[in-house]
């Protein structure tokens, strides 16, 4: 191994090492800079305090010309959105014919495309964002990269896992698990690399919110977890590559990306400091706020079991009561599945994924907690016989939600829910986890279709959620909502790029006599959909701009 490449991991790993015992911090810069700062645990840019509700389009780059990017943004900012959030980075194995690329990542070298087909897109996004007056999150890579089935019919760049990202670092590397992406000496450089050249395009561009490090970082994904892969792996790797855009750009904030699990027994790299006790009183007619504490286990059970409790004393009164145990003696006791369940907590808070959100957004350089929420892919608590099925998730969603916003206040940072989604019947056909290239309600045969039946929330079950998700958001005191996804129609498509022939509007290309020059079709098509796509739903675009004047009204 080149002793250049070992020393420059050395390095980075005992700086992260010193700075861990460096108080936590939040980046305060300029009260009246243009540049989105931190102040305590709220943003503020130009003098003034910032909250906002915000959309993911990762796909907004891939599009095929200037004006379908514009009109997608002036259609977001129309609704008083703020900010969106996007993929700023694009890795091919291969270079493509068409459509857009950044970076080419291939047998152990990796080289950046700065033509009008690579970053030169990404600087038109920037700056057709900053004409709408929209902030940009850009984040760098992404945990889910598996390799797309050779029969897949979706056009490269569809889903949000078919744009590189860290297991294509692992496997042009010749590489086999997938933490190797945050310990590999020569990943961890190309990477750096990649992140400077993005980086130090946006210095001095008001118009970019954060950089996030990487989506939903994780131990595992489609490729296996090292058997020596911890949360300190991530979170030591989140302190690295803030310290080295920290290096480049003093403007921006950085952010992590992460899911949000919680691991309040893991050892931590960036242990929390007890505050001192507020000493001004609070203003007439406000209370008192008592001093945030870390969340724990036992919290977190208490509150599943206080919240099971009153929805049994509802259905209790209702007559629609679900007993869930057997009856001994005339009374009814917990099986022993159920006594297991309720005993733990699960994967969102023991740290099996690798990732502990509290000591990572405790990270110096880190300016926001950063945490998601998808309950068709990650169970957030268990289901409740008393209440119906998407009740269940609408519930253990809020209570995620109110859990993060304590999880940051005990850091004294910011927190941003930056994505979160609920698949809709309607958009069941359509959806892909994260972790997969196969719709697996598609319907493709009578099998498939029938296996839909059923599957996901009505159109109105979804509102309902979303509405509760962004009322509770706005009540925990979070600072930015951020919707997955956006959906964008009347788009230019093109054969061969992101955005293909769907449907054709226009005159038949039939001549009407005998002679006459049939007239073209245009073409258009629809921004991609993995599931989660609002295109055409004014409920949920309404439900958005109703929360946008509310968050910004708190």
């Amino acid at each position: 191994m080149n002793f250049l490449l070992w020393g420059t991991l050395f390095f980075s790993i005992l700086w992260a090492s010193v700075v861990s015992a460096i108080p936590s911090r939040t980046i305060d810069t300029r009260a009246s800079s243009p540049f989105v700062s931190t102040s305590g645990s709220g943003f503020v840019v130009n003098g003034s305090s910032l909250k906002y509700i915000g959309t993911n389009v990762y796909w907004l780059p891939t599009l095929n010309t200037n004006e379908d990017i514009r009109n997608t943004l002036a259609n977001i900012s129309a609704l008083g959105i703020k900010v969106v959030r996007l993929w700023a980075f694009n890795d091919v194995e291969t270079i493509p014919v068409n459509g857009t690329w950044l970076q080419l990542v291939q047998n152990g070298t990796v080289s950046v495309n700065n033509g009008p087909n690579g970053l030169q897109k990404l600087d038109t996004v920037i700056q057709l964002a900053e004409e709408q007056g929209l902030y940009v999150i850009l984040s760098l890579t992404n945990n889910w990269d598996p390799v797309p089935l050779s029969n897949t019919t979706r056009p490269r760049n569809y889903l949000s896992n078919n744009y590189g990202g860290m297991d294509t670092y692992v496997r042009q590397f010749g590489l086999q698990t997938h933490d190797e992406f945050y310990t590999n000496p020569s990943i961890l450089t190309s990477f750096l690399n990649y992140t400077t050249q993005v980086v130090s395009r946006y210095v001095n561009s008001p118009s970019v919110f954060s950089y996030e490090l990487a989506n939903d970082a994780r131990c595992n994904s489609t490729l296996p977890a090292s058997t020596t892969c911890t949360t300190e792996t991530i979170t030591t790797w989140h302190a690295t590559v803030a310290a080295h855009i920290r290096s480049i750009d003093p403007n921006h904030l950085i952010s992590s990306g992460v899911g949000g699990y919680l691991c309040p027994d893991c050892p931590k790299l960036y242990p929390l400091t007890a505050p001192a006790p507020p000493v001004t009183s609070p203003a007439p007619g406000k209370k008192k706020r008592s001093q945030a504490k870390p969340v724990t286990k036992k919290q977190i059970l208490r509150e599943q079991s206080e919240r099971r409790r009153r929805n049994r004393e509802v259905a209790k009164r209702a007559g629609t009561l679900v007993e869930d145990g057997v009856r001994v003696r005339g009374r009814w006791v917990s099986t022993t599945t159920k006594r297991q369940q309720s005993s733990t907590s699960g994967s969102l808070y023991d740290g099996s994924y690798g990732v502990d959100s509290q000591d990572i957004s405790n990270i110096p350089d880190i300016g926001f907690s950063s945490f998601q929420l998808f309950p068709d892919q990650q169970s957030y608590g268990p289901d409740d016989p008393n209440v119906p099925s998407w009740q269940s998730i609408e519930q253990n969603g809020a209570q995620w939600i109110t859990t993060q916003a304590q999880s940051a206040a005990a850091v004294g940072k910011p927190a941003v829910l930056t994505a979160f989604g609920l698949v809709t019947q309607a958009n069941a056909p359509d959806f892909v986890p994260f972790n997969s290239t196969v719709a697996p309600f598609a319907s493709e045969n009578l099998a498939k279709r029938q296996s839909t039946l059923g599957y996901g929330v009505t159109d109105q079950q979804q509102a309902t959620t979303y509405t509760t998700w962004l009322n509770t958001g706005i009540a925990a005191g979070l600072n930015g909502i951020v919707q997955y996804q956006w959906g964008q129609s009347g788009l230019t498509a093109e054969p061969g790029t992101t955005i293909s022939p769907s449907t054709t509007t226009g005159e038949s290309p039939t001549p009407s006599s005998p002679g006459e020059t049939p007239t073209p079709q245009q073409t258009t098509g629809e921004s991609p959909n993995d599931g989660y796509a609002i295109t055409g739903s004014n409920t949920v675009q309404q439900i958005l701009g109703n929360s946008a004047q509310s968050i910004a009204a708190d």
